[in-house]
């Protein structure tokens, strides 16, 4: 039996998290086993559907941290990763993360996981004018410092109101853990 490497796909709340199921098929026709991990903002957008995200992962999705007494819905029930790709990202989550605030599972991961050697790849899809912020672009550069890859997908940032949500290039981020 063939073990297949294992990718924990984290997604923010931005226009291309409606379409994460595209995600993570395009993930498992790369050859990982994908296991979702969601910011809390994230999980309220899918939680009529996360039976779906479910069935087609083969997991629990998690989205919050694991308390004493809580089923196993935490992070605790995910195994070992390989590589960890989130996409996308936002620039709250970018920024909180190169500040170091880990206040979601969804930041706390890739946060430690980077500096544990496992390779980590972010994707974001915002608008030029966020990226304008002197904070957005130094907080790219401090996760870049950290080994992050970041990974821009053709015409991101994208001008404001023209995001092209459903044509997210997934596979832009899986290449560049899997060249680590």
């Amino acid at each position: 039996m063939t073990t297949l490497p294992v990718l924990y796909l984290i997604a923010t709340a931005a226009g291309p998290t409606h379409h994460i199921d595209d995600g993570i098929q395009a993930a498992q026709a790369d050859g990982w086993d994908v296991h979702l991990v969601l910011t809390p903002t994230a999980a309220r957008w899918w939680k009529p559907r996360m039976a779906e995200l479910e069935k087609v992962t083969g997991h629990p999705v998690v989205w919050e941290y694991r308390v004493p007494g809580q089923d196993v819905r935490g992070a605790s029930s995910l195994p070992k990763a390989d590589a960890i790709v989130m996409a996308p990202i936002t620039t709250t989550s970018a920024c909180k993360w190169a500040a170091g605030i880990t206040d979601t599972v969804a930041l706390g991961i890739p946060a430690e996981a980077v500096h544990m050697g496992v390779p980590v790849a972010v994707m974001p899809f915002w608008n030029e004018v966020l990226y304008a912020q002197p904070a957005v672009r130094q907080a790219v550069s401090l996760l870049e410092e950290q080994g992050v890859r970041v990974v821009f997908g053709p015409g991101e940032p994208h001008p404001p109101k023209s995001g092209r949500d459903k044509f997210f290039p997934w596979r832009l981020a899986f290449d560049a853990v899997r060249a680590a």
